[in-house]
């Protein structure tokens, strides 16, 4: 078994990660092939929480622009999270994972509320954990409590998915065929290049707290177990270039 490079880290999930091909909601297959990836990662010795998003099945930026509240539109945003959360938890837990739920959002009967200790000792303890309701606040996206859960846990890297782009390109590969990718980067030029990384007060956070950032394509054969190795693929977004 490959040597890891990391022994505990924070997985992002875009609600696209649930979709897969389909154009709405959660994709079964797709569903399983993560949920294998993250078993096989925690069997290496990693400790690994996940973020989820919610965009496959809710979108609070384009309900707000249908006249929707937009606090009001964030708060059924958290709700779609915890769906997603509860299909990945129950993957696990069909791949023999031991999985816990915490959510930023009081939902007792389905998630533990969110508590950073206990979920740093579910991580000792092997299990998988992952966060629903992003940080429970209107107007913060879930890559801001991608950030923020993982400075809080202790995690030696973010791990930032995208579906069918292979890391960070100067403009939408699939837009432009003229866009370059970038291997490394440091925080500061992304920021200062304004490159659709993750919005700016996630990638100002890990920047106060020197936390690299691998971004990289889901749909890529072992993505995950490769990021967690220290293998080249993606993007790397650190300290230094």
């Amino acid at each position: 078994m490959a040597e890891t490079k990391y022994k505990r880290v924070l997985l992002k999930l875009s609600g696209e990660a649930f979709s897969g091909k389909t154009a709405y909601g959660i994709d079964t297959p797709t569903l399983f092939k993560v949920a294998k990836q993250i078993r096989q990662v925690i069997e290496m010795g990693v400790g690994i929480a996940i973020i989820v998003g919610g965009g496959n099945i809710w979108r609070g930026a384009k309900a707000e622009q249908e006249g929707m509240d937009r606090v009001t539109a964030d708060y059924a945003g958290m709700l779609a999270t915890v769906i997603n959360a509860l299909a990945l938890q129950d993957a696990l837990e069909k791949e023999g994972v031991t999985t816990r739920t915490q959510s930023a959002i009081g939902i007792q009967q389905v998630a533990e509320p969110y508590i950073r200790r206990r979920a740093i000792r579910h991580l000792e303890k092997g299990r998988a954990v992952i966060f629903a309701g992003g940080t429970g606040n209107p107007y913060m996206t879930t890559d801001t409590a991608a950030a923020l859960r993982a400075i809080e846990i202790e995690a030696e890297v973010l791990l930032m998915t995208k579906n069918n782009v292979d890391g960070v390109y100067s403009a939408d590969p699939r837009k432009d065929h003229n866009a370059k990718k970038f291997d490394r980067l440091t925080h500061f030029e992304a920021l200062n290049k304004r490159l659709e990384v993750m919005d700016a007060t996630a990638l100002s956070l890990c920047l106060e707290n020197k936390l690299p950032i691998i971004v990289f394509d889901l749909q890529a054969p072992r993505s995950i177990e490769r990021a967690v190795i220290g293998d080249s693929i993606g993007t790397l977004i650190s300290g230094e270039k």
